[in-house]
């Protein structure tokens, strides 16, 4: 089985608690497939190709070649493509040699995963490839729950940094703490003197940044600014921290974008609306 981990992520729960979810497990009548027990002869064996139908950026092989192995140890399964790997349509991406059951009962789950990330993978690399070599991607924490790390770990494969993990690693202070706080250097402030180090200031005006900066901020997010001002803000900020565009990016507007000078340019909606990409599963009765 191919090695996959990720700091902070349990595959294992991660596999079964799908599983669980799709057959019903701990509740009245569930806790089994009951499609396949009924159609397919126990001692049925399959082979199989996935293959997908869009040309994609891959991502989540590892994850769906463990949904098999988790219901049968001695699947035989040869993964084609590597992570992160741009493939055209009609790729094939894993064959497997196994149980049909178990094929069947992984199926779902194995599948809805490498969709899922293979297309917020894709939609990243589009927003990479049109930046043309300007500026750093980021994703945001805008991401389905539960489902952080992975989709962090998609986003990794389509070509772009991970923004903070959680809210944890990092201070973001946007305009409601700048609220309580009573002004954006008395925020800043507050966190500097908390001993916090990583401090991520949002201004939405030039007059915040010195402000900002003379506090104590690390890093700057230049919050739905236009060229024009994003451009300023980068002359004024002068390379003194790093600073990220924020903010309604789409990927007709991110080149001009990326082309004013940030560093960085965040983006949520590949995380928060990737399509899934087209891939299926065909098998074949041994």
């Amino acid at each position: 089985m191919t090695a996959f981990t990720l700091p902070g992520f349990d595959l294992p729960a991660f596999i079964r608690a799908t599983l669980d979810e799709d057959l019903g497990r701990g509740l009245p009548g569930g806790g089994h497939d009951v499609t396949s027990e009924s159609v397919i002869p126990a001692e049925a064996r399959f082979s199989g190709a996935m293959d997908t139908r869009d040309p994609i950026i891959v991502a989540g092989l590892p994850i769906a070649e463990a949904f098999f192995i988790a219901l049968d140890p001695a699947m035989e399964i040869e993964i084609l493509i590597g992570e992160g790997e741009r493939v055209p349509a009609g790729t094939d991406l894993m064959r497997l040699t196994g149980n049909a059951r178990a094929m069947l009962t992984a199926e779902r789950s194995a599948l809805n995963t490498v969709q899922h990330l293979s297309g917020i993978a894709t939609m990243t690399r589009a927003y990479v490839d049109a930046m043309q070599g300007h500026a750093t991607l980021l994703d945001t924490r805008k991401t389905i729950p539960g489902l952080r790390h992975l989709e962090k770990y998609a986003t990794r494969m389509g070509g772009a940094q991970n923004h903070r993990m959680g809210l944890w690693d990092a201070a973001m202070i946007k305009d409601n703490h700048v609220l309580v706080a009573g002004g954006v250097a008395e925020a800043v402030r507050r966190a500097r003197a908390a001993g916090v180090k990583d401090i991520i200031c949002e201004v939405d005006s030039a007059s915040q940044i010195e402000l900002a900066l003379a506090a104590g901020a690390s890093h700057l997010l230049l919050d739905n600014m236009s060229l024009e001002e994003l451009r300023e803000s980068v002359a004024m900020i002068a390379g003194r921290v790093p600073c990220e565009a924020s903010g309604g990016v789409r990927l007709d507007t991110i080149a001009a974008i990326a082309a004013t000078g940030v560093t960085y340019v965040s983006v949520g909606r590949l995380t928060q609306s990737a399509q899934a990409a087209d891939i299926g599963l065909d098998f074949t009765p041994l």
